[in-house]
């Protein structure tokens, strides 16, 4: 009968934290502009170098944001307006950001719609002024585009990123073009219920479906839901992950733990 996949975009089928990193220090220096006001190019590239590491925290974009910020002030005591900062380490930000998030969201009066307007915007400022360097600052996995370009699959995109972006992406990067109606993103609701809408449309009944996810807690929701038992569901090993999540992801029986050239083969 045939397959269908839908794809997280960050961290399944583009790295985009080089843009996402450099996007959120742009914004952050918008929104809390007397903060950056001591701030060199030197702290910035270490802001950036630590976005790699945290980022497998990030659900939804506009947290980025709140983690330039958070890392802003466990650098500099001066700075800090959060009860949290002071010891916190990188692994405590990997280990607790669930927690951490609305203690820093009411600590520095923020609102989520706000930041995620913002967000948004800087980054249509940047490809509107310069679509070279943002496109640049983004880069597809090995054998991904082919292996979307190939598919034999139905192939639809499931995401919290705009789904403007992961289009523009996919058009200029890529090089494939998927009809709107496939990308799913930030706005047209959780996951979970975009696979639901999906698995009810009656072109996909008897397809075999597949969700393909690097966040584990997504998967987890899935596990949850008891509507979506018909799906398979994969954790990509190369997206943004962290050892202790792959050991936990194994220890689920719905859960496939894959790798990238299995994944490319997969899709063809």
């Amino acid at each position: 009968m045939g397959d269908l996949y839908a794809l997280d975009f960050d961290g399944v089928l583009c790295d985009s934290c080089g843009e996402s990193s450099i996007s959120a220090v742009k914004a952050a220096k918008l929104r809390w502009p007397e903060l950056f006001v001591t701030v060199d190019s030197s702290m910035e590239d270490w802001i950036v170098d630590q976005m790699h590491i945290v980022r497998p925290v990030v659900e939804t974009g506009y947290e980025n944001l709140l983690l330039v910020r958070l890392l802003l002030e466990i650098k500099i005591s001066s700075l800090r307006k959060s009860s949290v900062a002071e010891g916190l380490t990188i692994d405590g930000i990997l280990e607790n950001w669930s927690k951490i998030k609305p203690v820093i969201m009411e600590e520095w009066s923020e609102n989520r719609e706000a930041l995620v307007d913002l967000f948004g915007k800087v980054r249509d400022e940047w490809i509107e002024n310069d679509l070279a360097t943002w496109i640049g600052a983004n880069r597809f996995y090995p054998g991904v585009p082919d292996a979307l370009k190939f598919a034999s699959s139905q192939v639809y995109i499931v995401t919290t990123k705009q789904g403007r972006f992961a289009e523009a992406l996919l058009r200029e990067l890529a090089g494939v073009t998927l009809p709107p109606q496939r990308i799913y993103g930030l706005g047209t609701g959780p996951k979970v219920e975009v696979l639901k809408m999906l698995q009810k449309q009656p072109e996909h009944q008897g397809l075999t479906l597949h969700f393909v996810e690097d966040r584990l807690a997504t998967l987890k929701n899935v596990i949850k839901e008891p509507e979506l038992n018909g799906w398979n569901l994969y954790l990509g090993d190369w997206g943004y992950n962290t050892q202790k999540e792959r050991e936990e992801a194994a220890t689920y029986s719905r859960i496939h733990l894959l790798q990238l050239s299995d994944f490319s083969k997969k899709l063809k």
